[in-house]
């Protein structure tokens, strides 16, 4: 199983949610900026996951509201999720950077380009460091963010801090 197994199972362990739910709290917390996770991929692992019998669904109606799967975990989904968080936590820590590909080619690119690629690099990172300011201002007040979520926030916040000094130093 993979980290999107995790996310959704750990999200259904705290309360039952529809996938349109699961994928409305990873926008809002910004997973899919630090585990593939999709839209899509949401929809199709919930369906998965209920066949292989970890989760299980119950329809719901709102009001006039069209009727929808309501997902919750099962016994064997409770100890699945138990397993999986021991299993992706003894597992060697990777950061796969997409941005490695062009910094291992800057050598086979002329100088002036290699700055564009630079300049580049640094324009976007200088975008994400602004959401993550923008978000981490946002949610250090918010009493519903739980101090994990908040947590992985600020970790991405320090990684875009050091690949900005990284790519400083790469001008030298």
């Amino acid at each position: 199983m993979a980290a999107i197994d995790l996310i959704v199972l750990g999200m259904l362990k705290k309360q039952p949610l529809s996938a349109y739910d699961i994928q409305k709290l990873v926008e809002y917390r910004n997973i899919s900026k630090w585990v593939k996770i999709s839209t899509p991929s949401i929809y199709k692992k919930v369906i998965q996951l209920e066949g292989k019998g970890l989760i299980k669904s119950r329809p719901e109606r709102e009001g006039k509201m069209p009727e929808k799967a309501v997902y919750s975990l099962t016994r064997t989904g409770e100890a699945a999720f138990e397993e999986l968080m021991l299993e992706i936590s003894s597992r060697p820590v990777n950061i796969f950077l997409d941005l490695n590909a062009v910094i291992v080619n800057l050598e086979s690119m002329p100088h002036e380009k290699q700055q564009e690629c630079l300049n580049r690099m640094t324009r976007q990172i200088g975008i994400l460091k602004t959401r993550l300011e923008e978000n981490l201002v946002q949610k250090e007040t918010s009493p519903d963010i739980p101090a994990t979520g908040l947590a992985v926030l600020q970790q991405q916040y320090a990684l875009a801090q050091a690949i900005e000094a990284w790519i400083v130093s790469l001008r030298l």
